[in-house]
């Protein structure tokens, strides 16, 4: 049986996933050796940084993050692959690291409950092994459940953000490249119309009814929240997003897309994939600095029946307050030094 190209690079995730489904040192550093070449490009959000490798991936995100939650679990659900316009070969995983929080991560306080937090990571393959990585944590989201966020509230929903209602999201061979490549191609189209609001016409421009379902979930990072329907998408995001930055999409140069699809699923990954200047107010409590800004924003889509039904988004949020000049681990010790913070004896909850 011949494997397709995709189907064999998910496969070749797998056991660094296992590894990391029980999480310990030697189990999940052996796996990333495995799977990622040694000069490999990694990057990875803000505070991380680019990296190289795969040992000083694990040196500097997950062993801190295992000793802050020594039950760590890796749970996918998302595993899609595809093929881009520029002819790379890429795997997407959203998903959720879940852990008991009993030690200070990033200098945010322990909880010592169950602690989840989002992430979406993009590997690009050749010759069977990860040649680079590009990987947003969420971790305003830990940061909220700490009761330690120091910026804006969110003006959609936070909560634990699942994955796909239809529970198929890690994605099985064989590959069906014409379903594939229709679902990237609405994706793209859809962005296309998008951008045509403001500089176009009204709202009807972007023609929304035609690309997204009437119950469809926007499922925005922490600091933005969630949205339902295309009017919670509109008023908890889309308006103050574009209210405060109405050149997004006019500036092409020093950005990049990848695009792919995997069935009714389509990704896009890019660092950065987004450039624009805030001039007005009303996003994130952000004061409109005039400045420029790129964006990271790594998103999965599921179709349904022709029209976008979920859509995950993770922005690298505290990389956009780093370029507007705002310390957001700064303001948390600040917010925060009044809390008796320490390590919380694990495990926890015994009788």
């Amino acid at each position: 049986m011949t494997t397709d190209t995709h189907t064999r690079n998910k496969m070749l995730m797998a056991p660094m996933r296992e590894a990391m489904r029980d999480f310990s040192e030697q189990g999940v550093s052996a796996a990333l050796e495995a799977l990622i070449a040694p000069d490999a490009v990694v990057h990875m959000c803000h505070p991380f940084g680019d990296l190289t490798g795969p040992k000083a991936l694990y040196d500097a995100c997950y062993a801190p993050l295992l000793e802050s939650m020594p039950d760590l679990e890796r749970r996918d659900w998302i595993v899609m692959g595809g093929r881009t316009e520029q002819g790379d070969d890429w795997v997407g995983c959203g998903g959720h690291y879940y852990g008991t929080f009993v030690k200070p991560w990033l200098d945010i306080p322990p909880t010592g409950h169950l602690t989840h937090m989002r992430y979406h990571e993009f590997y690009r393959f050749e010759g069977g092994k990860v040649v680079e990585i590009q990987a947003i944590w969420d971790i305003p989201e830990v940061m909220m459940q700490a009761k330690a966020w120091p910026m804006a509230p969110s003006l959609g929903r936070e909560f634990c953000v699942p994955g796909p209602a239809t529970l198929d999201g890690l994605v099985p061979g064989p590959r069906d490249e014409a379903r594939s490549q229709a679902s990237c191609d609405h994706i793209v189209d859809m962005l296309d119309h998008l951008t045509r609001y403001p500089s176009q016409g009204g709202p009807e421009v972007m023609e929304m009814p035609r690309f997204w379902h009437e119950r469809m979930n926007w499922y925005g990072p922490a600091g933005i929240g969630t949205g339902r329907g295309i009017a919670g998408f509109r008023n908890w995001h889309q308006i103050p997003f574009l209210g405060a930055m109405p050149d997004r999409g006019q500036h092409p140069d020093g950005i990049t897309h990848h695009f792919f699809g995997d069935g009714d699923y389509a990704a896009v990954t890019g660092w950065p994939n987004m450039m624009q200047t805030v001039t007005h107010d009303g996003w994130l409590g952000i004061a409109p600095a005039g400045q420029r800004i790129t964006m990271r924003s790594l998103d999965f889509w599921r179709l349904e029946n022709g029209r976008i039904r979920e859509n995950w988004v993770t922005v690298d949020l505290l990389d956009v307050y780093r370029q507007l000049g705002v310390d957001v681990f700064a303001r948390l010790r600040e917010f925060n030094k009044a809390r008796v913070v320490g390590e919380i004896p694990f495990p926890v909850g015994e009788a």
